[in-house]
């Protein structure tokens, strides 16, 4: 089965990353997160290094575009097959990087993929 990687995870329940990872997790999708602050949700430990990271399928992103940048190569050497860029993370400039190594770019809503059935 694929695996998501949510970056900008947070331990927040109010937080939309926090209800994602809740939500991949019932949908039974392997889930990883990474996020500043560490912690633990829906047995989904909040990593804070992106190099721990292998074998992502998706990558789906909380992080506003200034956030995005410090992680722009990191995020391209783990080879995703798509990365979704939820409401308020749009990013032009992130988008041309990763369609230039062939990782495809999805603006959408990682909680409506999941709720209608097409994540």
């Amino acid at each position: 089965m694929s695996k998501t990687l949510v970056v900008g995870a947070s331990t927040n329940p109010g937080r939309y990353s926090n209800i994602a990872i809740r939500r991949l997790v019932e949908h039974h999708i392997e889930t990883t997160a990474f996020g500043i602050r560490g912690g633990t949700v829906s047995e989904v430990q909040i990593k804070h290094n992106l190099e721990e990271f292998q074998n992502i399928d998706t990558v789906t992103l909380y992080l506003n575009p200034k956030n995005q940048e410090p992680y722009y190569q990191q995020i391209l050497d783990l080879k995703p097959r798509r990365v979704i860029f939820n409401p308020g993370t749009e990013n032009p400039e992130f988008y041309k990087m990763l369609e230039a190594q062939g990782i495809k770019v999805e603006v959408a809503c990682t909680l409506v993929l999941l709720a209608t059935g097409q994540y």
